[in-house]
């Protein structure tokens, strides 16, 4: 376990909730003062942390990996944002991303063509850990001249039979 300053500033707020709390059933400070530093522990890892990380957004990021792109693709929003912010498609040929992510799992319309483009390659990303999240992340890569032009994030509803 890593001490960091939020770690115990969340402590300290845990103690001082549990001391109240434990003040309000008996006077005698000792006795509160122990049960209060027995029991923040507790209560912060049971009680707290699951419910921090049930609502709370965080997710881990990790650097582009083409075998975990393909072996894990329920992982893969794991690796959007460096694959964003970076650009590390931005250029590469049809077949230099097919090297990288795979064949393309489906094309996007275009209006132009009434129909779906073979330049517009699409990638599921997975979902996004939270109590709440029903939306998969996507993304989509729009090729120019055989090279990808653009990268585009998106988001899909995703409903559960």
């Amino acid at each position: 376990m890593i001490v960091t300053p939020l770690f115990v500033v969340f402590l300290v707020i845990i103690f001082i909730a549990v001391w109240l709390f434990i003040n309000t059933v008996d006077k005698r400070k000792w006795l509160t003062f122990l049960i209060s530093l027995i029991l923040t522990p507790v209560v912060y890892f049971y009680l707290f942390y699951p419910m921090l990380n049930i609502f709370s957004s965080y997710h881990h990021e990790k650097h582009f990996d083409t075998e975990a792109w393909k072996n894990k693709p329920e992982l893969r929003y794991e690796m959007r944002h460096e694959m964003l912010t970076d650009s590390l498609l931005i250029g590469k040929t049809k077949n230099e991303i097919e090297t990288l992510l795979g064949k393309s799992e489906w094309f996007s319309w275009d209006d132009t063509i009434k129909g779906n483009s073979t330049e517009k390659w699409n990638y599921n990303m997975g979902f996004v850990p939270g109590a709440f999240n029903d939306m998969q992340e996507c993304i989509e890569l729009k090729f120019q001249n055989n090279s990808v032009e653009s990268i585009t994030p998106y988001q899909l509803k995703k409903t559960f039979e």
